[in-house]
């Protein structure tokens, strides 16, 4: 958390910044463990400092802002980062401060409450060389079903991890793997060489229903509370996950057994055992 259709919504909701001019940008004191800004800070600030937002953009699970300077500010919400416009769940976690002047928004903040985000200022080679298409897959919004299959069909890996894998897929993670499989009745540790033609395109089909589902209804809030919308309100996906840490609960899709946990590269999986055999 956050993943791809948190990220978006976040994305969504910053666009009144859009044609603004960043003013400052001010770090605030804390004793907390600081999250990632590259560069430095003095130097992430200066060259930041009076650029205008061109574009707002979303790679995967970060937000990307494109700056008149061609450089590009890239905000990694990574497990509890929020991207808000304005009152933020605490002053306490609040990491950066962006000031603005000559659009609809007077300000964006950067949100952290367990300070593993990362902020970076990149250049046009800095950008292509970090998060070119080597190092970052298609976005999971845009794969085609035949594509997904050539990047994952080989592999021997369960089909739940693959998806999970940023160099293959961008945007999916543990709770969106979940659902989907779960949408497609492909049970989470089946290898992927072992899904036939027609399941790939299952699983392609659930998983555009799911994201373009879990994007109208803003994403998922979890019981920690932590994500919220750029208003600072809670999404509303939650209320239609299907397995998702329903273990124990009976399945809404077949209702003759209860969900099941197991552990997959050390994250919880959730699956129906009656609608998704192995």
């Amino acid at each position: 958390m956050p993943e791809l259709p948190e990220v978006e919504t976040m994305c969504r909701g910053i666009k009144p910044i859009l044609g603004s001019r960043i003013v400052d940008v001010t770090r605030p004191r804390s004793r907390l463990q600081s999250i990632i800004i590259v560069p430095r800070f003095d130097v992430f600030r200066r060259r930041i400092k009076d650029r205008k937002i061109m574009g707002i953009g979303r790679l995967g699970k970060r937000v990307v802002l494109e700056l008149d300077s061609g450089d590009r500010l890239v905000l990694e919400p990574r497990m509890s980062g929020l991207i808000l416009l304005r009152r933020p769940p605490n002053e306490t976690h609040l990491r950066l401060i962006f000031k603005l002047k000559g659009g609809k928004a007077g300000q964006f903040l950067f949100w952290d409450q367990r300070g593993l985000g990362v902020a970076s200022l990149l250049a046009p080679k800095e950008f292509s060389n970090r998060l070119g298409p080597e190092k970052i897959g298609p976005d999971a919004l845009a794969i085609t079903a035949e594509l997904l299959r050539e990047r994952m069909g080989h592999g021997r890996r369960p089909i739940k991890v693959a998806l999970m894998d940023q160099r293959l897929l961008a945007g999916i993670g543990n709770l969106y793997a979940s659902e989907i499989l779960h949408r497609c009745r492909i049970h989470p540790a089946r290898p992927c060489q072992r899904l036939r033609p027609k399941d790939w395109l299952a699983v392609h089909a659930a998983m555009r229903e799911v994201l373009d589902d879990a994007i109208l209804h803003q994403g998922s809030t979890l019981r920690d509370g932590t994500y919220r919308i750029a208003r600072n309100e809670p999404g509303n996906f939650q209320i239609r996950h299907r397995v998702y840490q329903r273990h124990g609960e009976r399945c809404l899709q077949c209702g003759r057994a209860e969900i099941l946990r197991i552990v997959q590269a050390q994250r919880s999986t959730f699956f129906c055992p009656a609608c998704q055999h192995k």
